[in-house]
């Protein structure tokens, strides 16, 4: 599992940081990839993991590229923010990074924008890459902007729907459900009251139920978060107000926002053993891969079923599809050792040997679409609807902007202020929020 998405889920909050972006100086890799590739030479690479599982698997990741590139050294840094990245790109010097790894997609946007991470598409073309052969469309969304390919996938993550099989045994419940009308009756079946609180809860819709994020469900609905001009699309593209609406219904069938809030401060920690599925407080769960293992870690007592998350009623030929994001790789744009840089990069990011070992040592989606397909992948068996989500023609993802990801903060709020009743006219609210998204990426361009 990669803790990726607990620094994702908290990036949102820190974008505001991220403005800095806009006043970086940073070169391009026309005028700083001039080294010798073949030269020795030493890269420091930065990347976000820090349990130590991870971080041993990111340099037994290292240990296999320096084995095919003798002459190149990596210096790893673990643990490193955005913001930390930020500072250093900045600041630039040798004590800068040249390659640097994040799980915050929603900041590709700034990366690409303010140059900040160097153009990869020469890089790709002079090694004969078409990164639409390797990647699927979804990564590439989110690793590009405005025709900057400034970033490349680092393993993904596909979101889906687990569910307690022992308590869907219980109801007398077959299979999981494949449109949002079933899992509404799915999860009202599933819920046992207790006096004021409950015994089981089907399923926890709240925004801050733990990964059930409007980015998180809407993508179910296929939408367009911008039009053709850029402009927001979140108030005439009917997938939002359909998801919202949908989301407030559920909440006030399973008890009401009050109630609902009140269970969910009993629920442990998101990325600890007493999480709500793992200890059977809810019987149904949206969340991604990595869950698995972590159930799986905590030694969880009822048998766990995965599936794709459901699809509208009128949407049904679509189902299999869901959210797609993950963690991402770019050459810092301050870097003196681009060509080297690349080297690295290139292997991490392409390299199907290298992509599927670093899947198998760390538990995520594989990122490329010979990986997926991979007879080395060693993942249990219910890892497969991740594989198979990943691969959906369908499966989407949110697109990269300059704002770093700031218009999730603007409709996630919303969605937080309608399904808890202080939104009465969610039209008119999801009106007033495009504006402001409108305005947010008009003042930084």
């Amino acid at each position: 599992m990669s803790i990726r998405t607990r620094k994702s889920a908290a990036a949102l909050a820190t974008t505001a940081a991220l403005a800095l972006f806009a006043t970086a100086c940073t070169g391009s890799n026309e005028e700083t990839a001039n080294d010798d590739p073949k030269a020795e030479t030493t890269l420091t690479f930065w990347h976000g993991w820090s349990a130590p599982s991870e971080v041993k698997a990111i340099q037994k990741n290292i240990e296999r590229f320096e084995a095919a590139h003798k002459n190149i050294k990596v210096k790893v840094v673990s643990n490193m923010t955005d913001d930390k990245v930020n500072q250093a790109l900045r600041a630039g010097g040798s004590k800068a990074p040249d390659v640097v790894s994040s799980f915050s997609t929603t900041n590709v946007g700034k990366f690409c924008a303010t140059r900040a991470f160097t153009d990869l598409t020469p890089f790709l073309e002079k090694s004969g890459i078409d990164p639409a052969k390797v990647f699927h469309k979804p990564l590439l969304d989110y690793t590009r902007f405005d025709g900057n390919q400034c970033s490349l996938p680092l393993l993904s993550d596909a979101y889906g729907l687990y569910y307690n099989k022992d308590a869907f045994a219980k109801a007398g419940i077959k299979a999981p459900p494949k449109t949002w009308s079933e899992f509404e009756k799915v999860a009202q079946q599933l819920t046992e009251a207790k006096g004021d609180s409950y015994e089981q809860l089907g399923f926890m819709p709240n925004y801050h139920g733990y990964e059930t994020t409007i980015s998180h469900y809407v993508p179910q609905w296929s939408p367009t978060y911008f039009d053709a001009e850029g402009k927001s699309n979140i108030a005439k593209d009917p997938a939002f107000s359909r998801m919202m609406t949908f989301q407030k219904n559920l909440v006030d069938k399973l008890g009401g926002y009050g109630k609902l809030k009140k269970y969910r401060n009993t629920f442990g920690d998101e990325w600890g053993a007493k999480h709500p599925f793992h200890t059977g407080q809810v019987a149904m769960q949206l969340d991604g891969e990595w869950r698995l293992g972590m159930a799986k870690d905590a030694g969880v007592k009822f048998g766990i079923g995965t599936a794709p998350l459901p699809v509208p009623d009128d949407q049904v030929a679509d189902y299999g599809k869901g959210y797609l994001s993950g963690t991402i790789l770019g050459i810092a744009s301050t870097s003196k050792k681009q060509n080297a840089a690349w080297e690295l990069v290139k292997f991490m990011t392409t390299d199907t040997d290298a992509v599927v070992a670093f899947s198998n040592d760390i538990r995520n989606v594989p990122s490329t679409i010979e990986a997926l397909k991979s007879p080395g992948l060693k993942h249990a068996p219910e890892f497969q609807t991740f594989i198979d989500i990943a691969q959906h023609p369908k499966s989407n993802t949110s697109p990269a902007n300059v704002d770093g990801g700031a218009y999730h903060t603007t409709l996630q709020d919303v969605g937080l202020r309608y399904e808890s009743g202080q939104l009465k006219d969610l039209q008119a609210g999801l009106e007033k929020a495009a504006r402001q998204i409108d305005t947010d990426i008009a003042k930084l361009k």
